[in-house]
């Protein structure tokens, strides 16, 4: 459910939007009142998301191309978001890439990658996106393995980490005319995530949310829309959780255990 027209008349930049989350952040905007521009690497996928926005959705949209690892690509992104609405009051940092590798292991290949695509561009799309606004959010999307993590997923659960104290850093500089916060999701279900789940995988990773299921992207985007709205005026350099309280559960196999025996 929406709270209203809270963007209204505002303008969005979502990276990372051509899909999964981000897709679904960018809708969610889009739907409470945003001009959202999407923003990825593939420009069939980010079209198709700007087309469904603006023609099955009622909203406002535009897909620019641009590779967030690509400083140039970066400072383009938000001149051609000034330069279609005229403004930008919100800026949501999603773009974001996994590696499934251990510490011991990860090359500097596989360093970089994650760093300038998951932390770095954050960085410079806010610099940039800050110097053309008037007030206004910056939201960063992190994770749950920025709290507590899992073996063999090194360099991402670092940076995921480092997301967490980069927006810090970012409230007390931008303030206070600009806030700044980090969504947490834990797992969600996007292709990426499910694309070989099967049906018994995928109810004990339910089993293993205190809410009973694992989230949506519509659940993240929920979070990002209350943080960057007025709602939110009192709340800057926050991280919330936003992974149905799986970062409350010490024993995996306690929980379904514990609701066995209640039954």
């Amino acid at each position: 459910m929406n709270s209203g027209e809270r963007f209204d008349g505002k303008t969005a930049l979502v990276t990372g939007s051509t899909r999964g989350i981000g897709e679904g952040i960018a809708r969610r905007l889009a739907a409470e009142g945003a001009n959202v521009v999407v923003t990825g690497r593939t420009v069939e996928d980010g079209e198709v998301v700007a087309e469904r926005i603006t023609d099955e959705e009622a909203g406002s949209a535009v897909f620019v191309r641009a590779d967030v690892r690509d400083p140039e690509d970066i400072q383009a992104l938000v001149e051609a978001t000034i330069e279609r609405f005229g403004a930008l009051d919100v800026l949501v940092n999603n773009a974001g890439v996994q590696t499934e590798t251990p510490a011991d292991e990860a090359t500097v290949e596989d360093w970089e990658f994650v760093l300038e695509t998951d932390f770095r561009s954050y960085w410079l799309t806010a610099k940039h996106a800050v110097a053309a606004m008037d007030g206004g959010s910056v939201v960063n999307v992190s994770s749950n393995h920025a709290r507590l993590t899992m073996p063999e997923h090194f360099p991402y659960n670092a940076v995921k980490a480092g997301i967490d104290g980069m927006t810090r850093a970012m409230a007390l500089d931008f303030g206070p005319s600009i806030r700044v916060n980090t969504v947490n999701p834990g797992w969600v279900a996007v292709e990426r995530t499910t694309a070989e789940m099967d049906e018994e995988y995928r109810e004990h990773l339910d089993s293993i949310h205190p809410v009973g299921r694992i989230g949506e992207p519509e659940d993240v985007a929920a979070a990002v829309a209350f943080l960057a709205s007025d709602e939110a005026a009192f709340v800057t350099g926050a991280s919330l959780l936003v992974d149905g309280g799986r970062t409350a559960v010490m024993q995996d196999d306690a929980l379904p255990d514990y609701r066995q025996r209640r039954e």
